[in-house]
C-alpha cells in the first residue's frame, strides 16, 4: 500500500507540464524523461538539443530529470527574461553546492543567491581589462613549452586534445597560483593528473554527478563516499601554503592569488578553504573548456585549410607590424582571428546547455504558464547555435557569421557560449585571451593538416558533461 500510495504521488508529479498544457516527451516513473541520460547513452548537452530540435514550434518544453519538473526553453524573447530581464527571480544556477561534501563547491560558479552576489561583487575587479593586461607576459610565457612540444613530433600525427590540456594546465598553474607547472614537459605532472582525474569517466565521477543532479536530496546524506578527498585536500592545502609563503616572504606576482589575497585580508573568517574554492573554479572552468575550444578551433583550421592560410596572413602581418611580437593591443587588432574563435564556440560550444532556478513563483511573459518556486530551467545552447534560423547552413564553419552587419542581424540571445546576464562566465575575457595566444602560436609556427586518423564527422562521447570528441582530434603537425 505505501508503494503504491508513492508511485500515486510520483505520477501527479509527473503530471505537472500535462496539466499545465505544455508540451513534451512522456515521462516514466522515478526516471522522468531523461533515461537515455541516467544510463550514459545520451549527454545532458545533447538531450536538451534533441528535445530542442524535436519541438520547433513550440516557445517551451516540459521535461523531468526523475521527478524533478524542469522546463526548456526555446524562445529568445523568454531565454532573456530568464537570463538577463528578469534576473532577480532566476539568479541561482540551480546546479547545487554541498560544502559538507565538497568544500571546493562553495565557489562563485555553484553558491546560492546571498553568497554568489557577495563573491561576484568582489572578484569581478580580478578580470578587469588592467589585471588582464598585467598576466598577458605570464600566459606569453606559457607558449614556449607548447611549440617545443609539438616542435619535437613534427611531421607526426598527434592527438591535440591532451596537448591543450597540458597548455591550459601551464596557464593555470602560473596566473592563478603563480607556480612554473610544465606539464607540457613532464608526463607525470601533478596538476594534470588532478584535472585528469576530475574529469574522468569513472563509475565513481558517473554516479556523483548523477546523485547531484537527479538526487539532491539522497546525496545529502552520502555525498561523502563519492568525495574525491585527495583531491579537495590538494587544492586547499596548495591554496593555504601558497598564501603563507607570500605573505612570509613579502611577494607579489600579479596573479590570481595576490588578487583574491585582498579577500582574506578584508574578511573576519578563515578564508582559505574559500579562496581555494575560487582558485579550483578557475581551474576546472579553465583546464577542460579552454584546451577544448583550442582543440576544436585546430580542427576546423586543419579542415579548412583556406581559412587557416587566411589567418595565419593575419597573424603574419600584426606581428610584423610589431616587431615579431605578440601584445594585447596587437591581439585586439586581429579581427578575423576573433571571428574564427567566435564561430568555434558557436560550433562547439564547450559547456552546450545551461540552467537556472526559480528563486520565486514567474509568470512568463506573454503564456499563461506561472511556474512555483524551485522549477529548474535549462537553456539550449548547442540546440540555438545549430538552428538554421539563425546560423544558415549551421554545420559549415564558417567565422564571416561574424561580420558585424551578421551580429546585429541575429536576434539577442542567438548566440550563448559564455551564457548572458549578470551570472554568466565570469572569466570569459581571460578564457578568450588564453585561447587567441594559443592559436596565434600555433598558426605562426605550424601547418596543421587533417589525415587518415582524424575523425573528421567529430563523433561525441556521449558519457562525458561537456562536449568532447570520442575518438580525440588527431592532425599532422609540420613546422613551418
Amino acid at each position: 500500500m505505501a508503494f503504491c500510495r508513492k508511485l500515486r504521488r510520483i505520477c501527479r508529479k509527473i503530471s505537472y507540464w500535462k496539466l499545465n498544457k505544455i508540451n513534451g516527451p512522456k515521462p516514466f516513473p522515478f526516471v522522468g524523461t531523461i533515461i537515455q541520460v541516467l544510463i550514459g547513452k545520451l549527454s545532458i548537452g545533447n538531450y536538451t538539443k534533441k528535445i530542442y530540435d524535436q519541438y520547433p514550434g513550440e516557445r517551451m518544453v516540459g521535461v523531468y530529470a526523475g521527478t524533478k519538473k524542469v522546463l526548456i526553453l526555446r524562445d529568445l524573447e523568454l531565454i532573456r527574461d530568464v537570463m538577463v530581464k528578469d534576473f532577480s527571480s532566476f539568479v541561482d544556477r540551480g546546479l547545487g553546492y554541498h560544502d559538507k561534501h565538497e568544500p571546493l563547491s562553495a565557489n562563485v560558479g555553484l553558491v546560492d543567491e546571498g553568497r554568489w552576489r557577495l563573491l561576484r561583487r568582489q572578484l569581478t575587479p580580478v578580470f578587469s581589462s588592467t589585471k588582464l593586461k598585467k598576466m598577458f607576459s605570464l600566459l606569453i610565457g606559457c607558449t614556449d613549452p607548447l611549440i617545443k612540444n609539438l616542435t619535437s613530433v613534427d611531421g607526426h600525427v598527434v592527438d591535440i586534445g591532451p596537448v591543450m590540456k597540458k597548455y591550459a594546465i601551464d596557464v593555470i598553474g602560473v596566473c592563478a597560483f603563480g607556480l612554473k607547472i610544465d606539464a607540457l614537459l613532464d608526463d607525470d605532472n601533478l596538476f594534470y593528473k588532478m584535472g585528469h582525474r576530475f574529469f574522468k569517466p569513472t563509475l565513481k565521477n558517473f554516479l556523483r554527478l548523477r546523485l547531484k543532479s537527479y538526487a539532491p536530496f539522497l546525496y545529502k546524506f552520502i555525498g561523502g563516499w563519492f568525495t574525491d578527498w585527495e583531491l579537495q585536500k590538494f587544492f586547499i592545502t596548495l591554496t593555504r601554503d601558497n598564501i603563507e609563503h607570500r605573505k612570509k616572504f613579502n611577494e607579489n606576482r600579479n596573479d590570481f592569488i595576490d588578487l583574491l589575497m585582498t579577500l582574506k585580508e578584508n574578511s573576519q573568517d578563515s578564508y582559505d578553504t574559500v579562496l581555494a574554492a575560487q582558485l579550483f573554479i578557475f581551474f576546472v572552468a579553465g583546464y577542460e573548456t579552454s584546451a577544448s575550444t583550442i582543440s576544436n578551433c585546430v580542427f576546423e583550421l586543419a579542415i579548412n585549410s583556406e581559412i587557416q592560410n587566411k589567418l595565419r596572413d593575419e597573424i603574419n602581418c600584426e606581428l610584423i607590424s610589431c616587431d615579431g611580437n605578440i601584445t594585447y593591443d596587437g591581439i585586439e587588432n586581429m579581427k578575423y582571428l576573433d571571428k574564427v574563435v567566435c564561430e568555434t564556440l558557436r560550433k562547439y560550444p564547450p559547456i552546450n546547455f545551461t540552467l537556472r532556478r526559480s528563486t520565486q513563483s514567474y509568470k512568463f511573459s506573454g503564456t499563461n504558464l506561472t511556474i512555483p518556486k524551485g522549477t529548474i530551467i535549462w537553456i539550449p545552447i548547442a540546440g540555438i547555435h545549430r538552428n538554421s534560423e539563425y546560423y544558415p547552413n549551421p554545420d559549415v564553419f564558417d567565422p564571416e557569421r561574424f561580420k558585424t552587419e551578421e551580429i546585429n542581424n541575429r536576434p539577442q540571445m542567438s548566440y550563448l557560449p559564455f551564457g548572458a546576464g549578470p551570472r554568466n562566465c565570469i572569466g570569459l575575457r581571460f578564457a578568450k585571451m588564453e585561447v587567441k595566444i594559443a592559436v596565434i602560436k600555433l598558426i605562426q609556427h605550424f601547418k596543421i593538416d587533417v589525415c587518415d586518423e582524424t575523425d573528421v564527422n567529430y563523433t561525441i562521447d556521449e558519457k562525458l558533461f561537456l562536449l568532447a570528441p570520442l575518438n580525440g582530434i588527431r592532425l599532422k603537425v609540420t613546422k613551418l
